[in-house]
């Protein structure tokens, strides 16, 4: 995949990427390898049949077909969503730099929100008044400063975040297609955002984000930003998962502290007690 850095897929190149990534069993990881051992996504697609069958398949491999995948690019087109490569100059930086970078992001909305310094903020979707009014105080200051801010557009924390950064730029990161947006009543918030910020996914259109959707969109999150700030996380919250991506991504993570009677900062106060995650 290097030899593709700093260049553009041609539109036969984009549409084979599409095709490899949507086919069964090709998760970010088996494309990389697939890409590099077979010297491009075409020859990769030829050659996945045979692959799962020496590797034990039961059944024929779903190969994404090339019109499937044009229906894919032409419904993105349609939406205004546009498909940044891995190693192409827009592909955001820091999120190549994580392990497992999809191939492919949907973006929507203004792409240059991608090129600024990002931090993530993230917590509890039943937050406090105190825990909300700190987010976005936080959100407003590090938008003011030049900070795009990162969060996943789910209830509570993640949507007082975006809101105080409407003005000045917020990247969601959708754990469903970009015409699935979860929750529902964030529709209205995600499409609000594009004027400034962005959206992005790395899942098919169309795609109900399911629970273990979740945590795949999390590493996004921490990927794409300098550090992550936790507001509010219970002792299992999925903002702790972030939190753990960050560090394994060697970014930085905060913690904002809490009543230690109330259960929404059980998650928050560990982290600064013991430096990582429950």
């Amino acid at each position: 995949m290097n030899n593709q850095a700093g260049r553009h897929l041609t539109d036969q190149q984009r549409l084979d990427w599409l095709r490899l990534i949507r086919s069964e069993h090709v998760g970010p990881r088996t494309f990389r390898t697939l890409l590099n051992h077979f010297g491009g996504a075409a020859a990769a697609l030829a050659a996945l049949p045979d692959l799962a069958r020496r590797g034990g398949a039961r059944g024929a491999t779903k190969v994404c077909t090339q019109a499937d995948a044009e229906r894919e690019l032409a419904a993105a087109e349609r939406l205004g969503v546009t498909y940044l490569a891995l190693g192409e100059p827009d592909y955001p930086v820091r999120l190549q730099a994580i392990d497992d970078p999809p191939p492919l992001i949907a973006v929507r909305g203004n792409r240059a929100a991608l090129a600024l310094p990002a931090v993530g903020i993230v917590g509890s979707r039943n937050a406090s008044a105190a825990g909300a009014k700190f987010a976005q105080m936080l959100a407003r200051d590090l938008a003011d400063a030049g900070f795009a801010v990162v969060s996943g557009l789910a209830r509570g924390i993640d949507a007082v975040a975006h809101r105080a950064a409407l003005t000045t730029g917020t990247i969601a990161v959708l754990a469903g297609g970009h015409d699935r947006i979860y929750p529902p009543e964030h529709t209205e918030l995600a499409q609000a955002l594009l004027a400034n910020g962005c959206a992005i996914s790395e899942m098919p259109l169309g795609w109900e984000p399911r629970a273990h959707d979740f945590p795949r969109r999390n590493r996004l999150i921490s990927g794409l930003a300098l550090g992550v700030v936790v507001v509010e996380a219970a002792k299992h919250s999925g903002s702790l998962i972030t939190a753990r991506f960050a560090l394994e991504q060697g970014r930085e993570v905060f913690a904002v502290p809490g009543s230690p009677l109330d259960p929404r900062a059980e998650g928050t106060n560990s982290l600064l007690n013991r430096g990582r995650p429950l």
